[in-house]
């Protein structure tokens, strides 16, 4: 937890009470030891009719390109049907006569997970995820 500096230096609460303080501790839950929110405003002239005034803090949006990709098969292709062929057949030829044995049957598992990876990379190609990696974008609005 970190204290907030404070751009301007007035009361976040006002009482209707004579006699009562006007401050109290008010709560912001921002990201710690953060440069870009690390002070805050007070807002008095916002306060309306509620006992406490506002609070903002100001958060500066950069527009940022995070180039990303991931192996992917395109539903209802041919490789979506090879790689359905290629795991069905691997399940099929796995060795589970004799699971009795914990070495064994890990064995099986990651003789499973390999041939299953292995199966994905050869049907499945890279895809880079952008902005326009949504369903309805297609090759049209190229």
């Amino acid at each position: 937890m970190d204290l907030s500096v404070l751009t301007n230096q007035v009361s976040t609460r006002y009482s209707d009470t004579v006699g009562k303080a006007n401050f109290v501790i008010d709560l912001m839950f921002l990201r710690s030891g953060s440069s870009e929110l690390n002070n805050h405003s007070i807002h008095p002239d916002w306060q309306l009719t509620s006992d406490h005034t506002l609070l903002t803090v100001s958060i500066s949006i950069v527009e940022e390109n995070i180039n990303s990709s991931k192996f992917s098969i395109m539903k209802n292709s041919e490789e979506e049907a090879m790689f359905i062929k290629e795991v069905s057949f691997i399940i099929k030829n796995l060795d589970v006569s004799d699971l009795f044995n914990i070495n064994k049957l890990e064995n099986v598992v990651n003789t499973l997970a390999s041939n299953t990876k292995s199966a994905w990379r050869k049907n499945s190609k890279r895809v880079n995820i952008t902005r326009h990696s949504k369903s309805w974008w297609n090759k049209n609005c190229n």
